[in-house]
């Protein structure tokens, strides 16, 4: 379904997703990694517009394909587009709902107060890891994207001897960027929405363009949802005019409607 009928189907059934909220309709609504802050932000606009409750649990993209394989039940997602890709191609989702909403790319973090290195070009950025004392970054055993990334981007880098094994691997479960927020860590390799939304730290800026990763992610519906409606009204909400602001504030590139 494109995005203007999305916009007809809006103004056709916030009038159902009212009615339904007298009936306390609940939404489970599944979010991948750093971009659960989109989500948490305009589910409590949906909230107060609908009544409808929503319900936010997040995970990496990898737990999430995982989670929804096995048969677990939920209503919407917010997943990369190569897991909607699978998910839709395994049967799991409703076959005419994979809306891209926008992407995230990785950048440089340090502790709050501490001086921010020049990673203005790719040689620049090199310096910068092999100067610094501690790196983290997510376990790309988690199955999240930006760990997998940054595993890559040292190893191609050549890297990867030098800088490995003053590295820490964060868990996809925990406050990822925690170790930096609490100087244990000189530098992490994290999305920058993720960055932005932690208290103690300084975005050092985005990767250089030739090595940035960007993440895009979509929106899907589930097949076996038993609040049909009410989830086509939540994803006409997030695929709506307020969503680009809310993308841009928290440091994401929303996409081209």
């Amino acid at each position: 379904m494109n995005v203007s009928r999305y916009a007809a189907v809006w103004i056709a059934l916030v009038w159902i997703a009212h009615v339904n909220a007298a009936a306390a309709t609940e939404l489970k609504i599944l979010t991948a990694g750093a971009f659960k802050h989109f989500p948490i932000a305009m589910a409590q606009a949906f909230e107060t517009r609908t009544g409808t409750k929503v319900v936010i649990d997040n995970d990496t993209a990898g737990g999430l394909v995982k989670r929804i394989n096995g048969g677990e039940a939920f209503d919407v997602a917010f997943v990369s587009r190569a897991a909607g890709d699978t998910l839709m191609a395994g049967g799991d989702l409703a076959p005419d709902i994979k809306i891209e909403i926008g992407k995230i790319g990785v950048g440089l973090v340090v502790k709050e107060g501490r001086p921010r290195p020049d990673i203005g070009t790719v040689d620049a950025f090199k310096q910068a890891l092999l100067a610094a004392k501690s790196l983290s970054y997510p376990d790309p055993a988690s199955g999240g994207s930006a760990g997998i990334y940054a595993a890559g981007l040292i190893q191609r880098l050549g890297l990867a001897s030098q800088v490995g094994p003053k590295t820490r691997l964060v868990p996809g479960d925990v406050r990822l960027i925690e170790p930096v927020a609490k100087g244990e860590v000189e530098l992490g390799i994290y999305p920058v929405a993720e960055i932005k939304a932690t208290a103690g730290v300084t975005l050092v800026g985005p990767l250089p363009e030739e090595i940035q990763n960007y993440t895009t992610y979509v929106v899907v519906m589930s097949k076996e949802t038993k609040q049909t409606e009410a989830a086509k009204v939540f994803v006409a909400f997030v695929t709506g005019p307020s969503a680009a602001a809310v993308l841009t504030s928290q440091g994401m590139v929303p996409a081209r409607r």
